[in-house]
């Protein structure tokens, strides 16, 4: 039970050892000791068992069990792309994060369930495949209050999602940053997941993987709030590169056209003929991109699904600028310290989930324990997260 809790939460066994807190002796490293537990040579203790249930993200009482639990509902895989091959330890962290969200999702919905102040949010089932991508866009745009199609031309991407991230939440969704399993070592990329969503009838959750590129943000959280108005649930990666064939294949390709066409309309695009090469496409988009502030990537698919570039270029503009976010990702992270623990973790978690989780404290609905797992912290530092957290005008690029 122990290595297989290992295996999926996604963790070596140098890993796993450093996070329970094993320790080298003269004897034995800290892997031959947790080689040891496993083997039930030397039987963990129960403080063990608690370290292991907190690092590999399980309840203690699992470790009893006689054999691994039936997995439970992880939602539709919508990640379709071809190009994005997946490790086994890819898979068992994302897996642990999808564990992580779905726990704390249903200790906040069954908090809600019995709060007679919460008003479920409109969001769930709002749209259908068969509205048509155009009848999507103006109804989710009408929902969040957006004035008009050009809405967010010129504001900077981090300002343009966290002004959709606030009238989301303000519908009572709540949108997250997550990227990885509570340290860098565990980081999920963009390339396994981009996002997900709980589609929920009482706490909907929106998932953005904070690993990608800032520009990106606001297509992933509209994509995701499709993913709710469908009530569909499930995980995400990039925009396929080949054309729907099956039924899954069609949920994501009309939430990749309604988040795409809301954040650039089709006006935008009507001054762009067929282009043939890499180099023409490239050099049209850079500029489109600038004046609207929205990701190229997102203006490449737009530009074949509207069939104005072929398949081919736009699987090498994709990999183009994948390859050159990574360079400047790994600039960024070599430039800079690390910002406030605090600050970084009200940004991720969103106002939404501190504000109701606040409330709920103080109402005396739940419990610090209870909340501290909503949050994915400890409950020393309930307090503190939650003291005086307020709206930032423009959210850090973190």
């Amino acid at each position: 039970m122990l290595v297989w809790a290992r295996q999926t939460a996604g963790l070596s066994e140098e890993l796993a050892a450093q996070s329970v807190g094993l320790s080298a002796s003269r004897r034995s490293s800290a892997v031959e000791k947790l080689a040891a537990i496993e083997s039930g040579t030397t039987p963990p203790t129960r403080r063990q068992l608690m370290r292991f249930a907190d690092a590999y993200r399980r309840s203690p009482t699992v470790f009893y069990l006689a054999s691994p639990p039936t997995p439970g509902p992880r939602g539709e895989d919508f990640r379709t792309a071809p190009d994005a091959p997946q490790s086994s330890r890819d898979s068992a962290l994302l897996g642990a994060l999808l564990r992580d969200v779905r726990v704390r999702q249903s200790i906040l919905r069954a908090a809600l369930e019995d709060d007679e102040d919460w008003h479920r949010p409109e969001l769930y089932g709002l749209l259908s495949l068969e509205d048509g991508v155009p009848n999507a866009v103006a109804a989710m745009r009408l929902a969040l209050g957006v004035p008009n199609h050009d809405w967010g031309r010129g504001m900077r991407p981090d300002s343009a999602f966290g002004w959709l991230r606030g009238r989301v939440e303000k519908l009572g969704a709540f949108v997250l940053l997550a990227g990885d399993l509570g340290s860098h070592h565990s980081a999920v990329s963009e390339r396994v997941f981009r996002g997900f969503a709980l589609a929920d009838a009482v706490a909907p959750f929106v998932v953005v993987n904070y690993q990608d590129a800032v520009s990106a943000r606001p297509f992933t959280l509209l994509h995701e709030l499709a993913h709710i108005c469908l009530g569909a649930t499930g995980v995400s990666a990039a925009p396929p590169s080949a054309r729907p064939s099956r039924n899954h294949d069609r949920i994501e390709f009309f939430c990749n056209d309604v988040a795409s066409e809301f954040l650039l309309p089709n006006d935008a695009l009507s001054m762009s003929g067929q282009m043939r090469t890499f180099d023409a496409a490239q050099e049209w988009i850079s500029p489109v991109a600038q004046e609207w502030r929205v990701s190229e990537a997102m203006i490449a698919y737009r530009l074949w699904r509207l069939e104005r570039i072929e398949r081919d270029v736009y699987r090498q503009l994709h990999a183009f600028y994948a390859r050159r976010w990574h360079l400047k990702r790994a600039e960024m992270r070599d430039e800079r310290g690390g910002p406030n623990y605090y600050v970084v973790r009200r940004h991720r978690l969103g106002k939404a989930l501190l504000s109701q989780t606040r409330r709920l404290l103080q109402t005396e609905e739940i419990s610090y324990t209870k909340v501290a797992r909503i949050l994915g912290v400890k409950p020393g530092r309930v307090e503190p997260l939650l003291r005086e957290f307020s709206d930032v005008e423009h959210p850090l690029d973190i």
